[in-house]
């Protein structure tokens, strides 16, 4: 690995090359905070693929992406003498520092578990801090990911089952009431419940420690390969899916499985 010296000199030649596109690009020059925007959850998505894959030499190259994105936005913060890089080094160091009193100061936390919990206390108590404990979330997070940081925050203060095992008699209960509103074909009320399921198995999740979404993604990324599977199989028999009956399409779903994809 690298010394921190050659980090050092590496994270100033990227700057330097920075500001000579900024200047001598013709693209580079025109870009604004809107128009990075879209491109910047782009390659956070992207990242967030290669980290699934854990295709290391693709996780290098997307951090390269995002740590471009990042740098890119306090450049344009200096352009108006808002900001610069090292206003947003020394914040963030500062936000780290007052965050880990366990670290830094006195304070006692041996697990991750009580580190969090300390977490949400601290935010509370910061000048520009979270002003109540779920204010924290952003609201353009997928849903899936706010379910579980909101029942993550709460779990923080207090507000959780006292035995995890107690969350399958809500899930029972909501999957209840969903089937009760979809005899009834009120499609308004079955999404209300139908989310009330899926709120709970978020928080089931939470309490056996799995990330929904990870599980989600994994499972999305099964279905992909075994229906691939079943598609390229029809198709070297001259046939269409169309064409199959559904007891032959799972026979080929179920040979997919059998290997393993």
């Amino acid at each position: 690995m690298h010394t921190r010296q050659e980090q050092l000199e590496a994270f100033g030649r990227l700057l330097d090359v920075l500001d000579e596109l900024r200047v001598k690009c013709p693209w580079d020059r025109k870009q604004t905070n809107e128009s990075l925007r879209p491109n910047t959850i782009e390659e956070v998505y992207e990242l967030c693929d290669a980290l699934m894959r854990d295709d290391r030499k693709n996780i290098c190259k997307e951090l390269g992406d995002v740590l471009l994105h990042v740098l890119f936005y306090a450049k344009i913060g200096s352009e108006t003498e808002a900001f610069d890089i090292k206003d947003v080094c020394d914040q963030l160091c500062d936000k780290l520092i007052f965050r880990h009193p366990h670290v830094f100061g006195e304070v006692k936390a041996d697990t991750a578990e009580k580190v969090s919990e300390n977490w949400e206390q601290i935010k509370l108590k910061e000048k520009d801090g979270n002003k109540t404990v779920l204010s924290g979330v952003p609201a353009a997070l997928p849903s899936l990911i706010k379910a579980y940081r909101v029942q993550d925050k709460a779990r923080n203060v207090g507000f959780d089952w006292e035995q995890r095992e107690q969350v399958w008699t809500k899930v029972k209960e909501e999957i209840g009431e969903f089937e009760a509103e979809v005899a009834q074909m009120d499609k308004e009320r079955a999404e209300a419940e139908f989310g009330d399921v899926l709120f709970s198995l978020v928080n089931a999740a939470r309490l056996y420690k799995i990330n929904p979404d990870n599980a989600l993604e994994r499972t999305n990324q099964k279905f992909i390969r075994r229906f691939n599977y079943l598609e390229e199989q029809t198709l070297s028999q001259g046939k269409r899916l169309a064409d199959l009956s559904l007891e032959e399409m799972d026979a080929i779903w179920n040979e997919a499985k059998r290997l393993g994809l």
